[in-house]
């Protein structure tokens, strides 16, 4: 049986896997921090409760970390 590839876009930057991944599991694939960071999915805020989820075909994924200023 041959697994049909999971194809997403991850700060604009477009990521494909043979296997599925978590939301966790995809982001130490990709060496992106997993705290003090915000996901959004598809432009709608993706909490960290659900980062045990797999990760969805086609997703949209922004990384957003906080920065300090004024």
């Amino acid at each position: 049986m041959t697994s049909i590839p999971i194809g997403v876009t991850v700060n604009g930057a477009d990521h494909e896997f043979a296997e599925a991944l978590t939301v966790r599991e995809l982001l130490d694939r990709l060496g992106l921090p997993n705290q003090g960071v915000a996901l959004a999915v598809d432009g709608a805020v993706f909490p960290k409760s659900r980062w045990g989820e797999p990760v969805g075909r086609g997703w949209q994924i922004e990384v957003l970390t906080a920065v300090q200023g004024g």
